[in-house]
């Protein structure tokens, strides 16, 4: 251990005295970056930054059914999962497209339509200005920088209505076909729900009644007084006798149909409501306010990497160039 640590004590001893023996030029160099530094930290954009917190929500509908979302309610703050989609669609081009022309960015970023790689450009430059985290308590932070702060405040809010908009038009691209092919089929259900109960109300006409009546039939039969009562009565039981088996088939039908009709309207409240109710899919912790500090530049950090960058490349710089001149008197 102690013949490794030798070589290198010694290597740092010879650098040392070699960066002693460089200093003029060290300083001067130093001197001329930290001007420079200082001159190009005053002449970088100052940007502002606001931000909003947002939370997802859980689920992303109404339940009309007790089993349906059991393990989520609209009061719920959403998971992992849900955050993860929120920021997909946060950073998906729906929603930057409609920021890029609702505030002219390109202009902001003083970029020019028709020069080169131009949505490339923007793009980063978008990216380098609007940024969406998730932090450590599972909510999204929307971060947005801009040289006038109330235009990077309206940016993040605007940002955080736009979530509903597009999360809301990416639904109903789902839901609304379920709802037209639901519709359909409420609108069959009640044609033959209709249908049922005119072809049941047609025979109840001809004088078929239920099968609890039909049993009292013959006993109303022996109790008529008059010949006249007992061809009516008569004509009854052959009406009932002829029909009856029709009426009791359509009754069980029409029953059947009721309940099956109340489940779909139940199904179909539900892609009602899912297809153009303008759901909130967020909880808004913090809304974004203009800020009263400027986010960037740092401009002592600007100064410090710039200088010390500069050194360390100047010291690496003379090295080659000394070595370059011992290999040539070498040869």
């Amino acid at each position: 251990m102690a013949e490794i640590k030798e070589p290198n004590k010694k290597v740092a001893n010879e650098l040392l005295i070699y960066l002693i023996r460089k200093w003029k030029v060290l300083f001067t160099v130093g001197l001329i970056a930290g001007v420079s530094s200082i001159v190009i930290s005053f002449l970088l954009p100052v940007l502002y930054e606001s931000t909003a917190i947002v939370y997802a929500t859980a689920t992303s509908t109404v339940s009309y059914s007790e089993q349906r979302n059991a393990k989520a309610s609209a009061m719920d703050f959403g998971e992992d999962d849900q955050t993860e989609r929120m920021i997909q669609i946060l950073e998906s081009s729906r929603i930057r497209d409609r920021i890029i022309n609702k505030f002219d960015l390109p202009s902001r970023f003083k970029l020019k339509p028709d020069e080169n790689n131009f949505r490339f450009k923007l793009n980063k430059a978008y990216d380098k200005h609007i940024n969406f985290e998730r932090t450590r308590f599972g909510s999204i932070k929307i971060s947005v920088l801009d040289r006038d702060p109330e235009m990077a405040a309206e940016i993040a809010n605007t940002i955080v209505n736009l979530i509903d908009t597009v999360k809301n038009e990416l639904i109903r691209e789902r839901t609304i076909p379920a709802y037209d092919i639901n519709k359909r089929k409420m609108n069959k259900l009640n044609k033959e729900q209709e249908n049922l109960v005119a072809q049941i109300d047609s025979l109840a006409a001809k004088g078929v009644v239920t099968p609890e009546a039909r049993a009292n039939l013959f006993s109303l039969l022996g109790e008529t007084r008059t010949p006249k009562e007992r061809e009516e009565v008569q004509k009854i039981i052959e009406v009932n006798m002829r029909y009856g088996a029709q009426f009791d088939a359509l009754t069980y039908l029409r029953e059947f149909r009721t309940e099956k009709l109340t489940r779909q309207e139940m199904v179909y409240e539900q892609a009602e409501s899912d297809a153009f109710e303008p759901f909130n899919h967020k909880f808004v912790i913090e809304w974004a306010e203009p800020a009263d500090k400027k986010a960037k530049p740092k401009r002592l950090v600007v100064v410090l990497v710039i200088t010390l960058s500069t050194l360390f490349f100047a010291i690496v710089t003379m090295l080659i160039l000394d070595r370059i001149k011992e290999l040539k008197a070498m040869a």
